[in-house]
């Protein structure tokens, strides 16, 4: 039976795929293949779409109906500058707002993740500090503030890979300063110490060069490998 996995599941799912490269930039989203897709109706499938219309990540075309999005290089040079105005705000506000269960999961992170840097693990490294700047989000305790930084975060992933190996072991530091800041209800510091972090990640971050999305019968539309 269709209609048991939820439309917030379904817009995940097409998330996923559109941020990991499956659905590249300019790829159709036909409602009635998708909903075969993932096994549920169209209703879920075109909520989904709604939501990821107003996340930036797909776009409606006139006689094309929906897409995924195509961002130009100054758009998505805007993303690290937004990026870099948000977070060390999200910071403040998280050191006047955590609470103990955030703190918690900081603190958490932050040993796990200067553990792995310390025995070379980068592997790891990318998903933790993903966490971690989450987690600061949610502690700022504002959703308004909360959902556009998880945007940003997905929208970065999508459009930029880091070429060079990351700075792991000072960033984790840098991390452990912002969560004391935290820990210690200075705003002004961690707000600063944020910006600071973001600021000497940038050279690392490359423009993702997409495939680009090939006409004709060879490459129908919304077919994907399947992901394990």
């Amino acid at each position: 039976m269709r209609g048991h996995i939820s439309a917030h599941a379904v817009c995940t799912a097409i998330r996923d795929e559109i941020v990991c490269g499956v659905l590249p930039p300019g790829s159709r989203l036909v409602e009635d293949l998708l909903a075969a897709r993932y096994g549920v109706s169209r209703v879920p499938v075109r909520e989904a779409l709604r939501t990821l219309r107003s996340e930036g990540f797909v776009t409606i075309r006139d006689h094309a109906g929906a897409c995924v999005a195509e961002l130009t290089d100054q758009e998505a040079a805007d993303l690290l500058d937004i990026r870099a105005a948000l977070e060390p705000l999200g910071a403040a506000r998280a050191a006047a707002r955590r609470g103990s269960a955030h703190l918690k999961v900081l603190r958490g992170l932050v040993r796990l993740g200067r553990e792995q840097a310390r025995r070379g693990h980068a592997a790891d490294l990318r998903q933790l500090d993903g966490w971690f700047h989450e987690t600061l989000a949610q502690a700022a305790g504002s959703p308004s503030l909360t959902a556009p930084l998880t945007q940003l975060r997905r929208k970065i992933e999508w459009m930029y890979v880091i070429e060079a190996p990351p700075r792991v072991t000072a960033s984790w530091d840098e991390h452990a300063a912002v969560l004391d800041a935290v820990v210690r209800r200075d705003a002004e510091r961690a707000r600063a110490l944020m910006a600071a972090h973001i600021a000497r990640s940038l050279p690392v971050y490359r423009l993702r060069r997409h495939a680009p999305v090939v006409s004709g019968p060879k490459r129908p539309d919304n077919t994907a490998r399947t992901r394990a």
